[in-house]
């Protein structure tokens, strides 16, 4: 499809409703403003593999602050910013003065001064990230509204302890890409051994709040005691109201059994990950250390949750998607020759988050991004 054609997907009045938001949980978005998203999200894809140039935002600055590690979403930051023209800077958390007390509006009010676009990882403490990403975007419109900046500063969150949804948004462009309509798909959504470390929460979290609104059937598997958090599970059951289902179980040959997809990943015990938060509070780094020690021995009583060829079995005709997030832990979330199968399918997946950070960015910054893009592929 040629670059004419891709635009032909989109929709100015439907871009106007996205212009200079941020994305600080797919929950917080209509299934339309979503919708656009990933159309957008495609065109600057097919534009990217045509070669063509989406320097919409030339000599702007991204400034992003990871407070956990990251390949892929930093990655991905780098890679949509400039793309757009625009100059990423990504910086280390703990570098900031965040550290030494600085508040998250105080610190959204200094970055707003000077930075056109946010991104922020804070995935690690639960009851923290998401309010601090909240904290950061007020900071950031108290200043553009004080100084009368007429500035877009779209923030987005880069995983937050409630969400991922740069990851969960990528992950259904794969799937689209895959089946199309999702509605009365048998989606997993499953906990799986890992001996690394207690994982965040945010991606099983973002990916049964999304799916449920596509009309699917999704299933959430994993051992007693890791159960997500309530303001997500209510959110997923609600979803499911307006078509397809959702369920919880215990067994994850029940939950692989018949399914069409299944993500299998790990994340920490719920006790222990609200072990952290006091722990952390009281600024107790032995006591975290302390906690994450009792997280993996936790998991270790769970090693049979593996997502394995038996498992792969089970699902409609044994051919099951498999999905992860990356990097999975080969061995002891996924068999190596489940990841040697997929391995191919689950870079695909990745690489969409590049084209959806780039979406969010240019939909919230470029008032007039239709007319642009249809400019530039005229041109060429």
């Amino acid at each position: 499809m040629n670059p004419l054609e891709l635009l032909q997907a989109l929709d100015q009045p439907a871009l106007d409703a996205v212009y200079k938001r941020s994305l600080l949980t797919t929950q917080g978005w209509s299934d339309p403003d979503l919708a656009t998203i990933r159309s957008l999200a495609r065109v600057l894809g097919g534009f990217d593999r045509a070669g063509l140039s989406t320097a919409l935002c030339p000599d702007e600055l991204a400034w992003a602050v990871f407070f956990d590690q990251s390949t892929r979403t930093k990655s991905a930051w780098a890679g949509a910013s400039a793309r757009l023209g625009m100059h990423p800077v990504i910086v280390d958390g703990s570098s900031t003065q965040v550290s030494h007390g600085e508040t998250a509006v105080e610190t959204g009010a200094m970055l707003g001064m000077n930075s056109h676009a946010m991104g922020i990882r804070h995935d690690l403490i639960l009851g923290e990230g998401n309010t601090f990403i909240r904290d950061v975007t007020k900071g950031i419109n108290e200043y553009l509204d004080a100084t009368d900046d007429p500035r877009s500063v779209p923030v987005v969150n880069l995983q937050c302890d409630v969400d991922h949804p740069t990851q969960t948004m990528a992950d259904l462009m794969w799937l689209e890409e895959k089946f199309g309509d999702l509605s009365d798909r048998n989606i997993t959504v499953s906990w799986a051994y890992s001996p690394s470390y207690a994982k965040p929460l945010s991606v099983p979290q973002g990916m049964v709040t999304l799916l449920t609104r596509q009309g699917a059937n999704v299933t959430l598997a994993h051992p007693p005691g890791y159960q997500l958090i309530d303001e997500c599970m209510d959110a997923a059951h609600s979803n499911a109201t307006n078509g397809g289902s959702f369920r919880t179980v215990d067994d994850m040959d029940e939950a692989f059994r018949g399914a069409d997809i299944v993500y299998p990943k790990s994340w920490g015990a719920h006790d222990l990950m609200l072990e952290k938060v006091d722990a952390n509070a009281a600024g107790d780094t032995a006591e975290l250390a302390a906690v994450e020690q009792r997280a993996l021995a936790r998991n270790a009583e769970y090693t049979d949750w593996i997502c394995d060829e038996d498992r792969m079995a089970l699902t409609a005709a044994g051919e099951a998607l498999y999905l992860h997030c990356l990097p999975a832990d080969i061995g002891s979330e996924v068999s190596p020759g489940v990841m040697s199968k997929f391995k191919v399918d689950v870079a695909r997946e990745a690489n969409y988050k590049v084209y959806v950070v780039m979406a969010l960015l240019a939909a919230a910054k470029v008032p007039d991004i239709l007319p642009r893009l249809t400019e530039i592929a005229q041109e060429n």
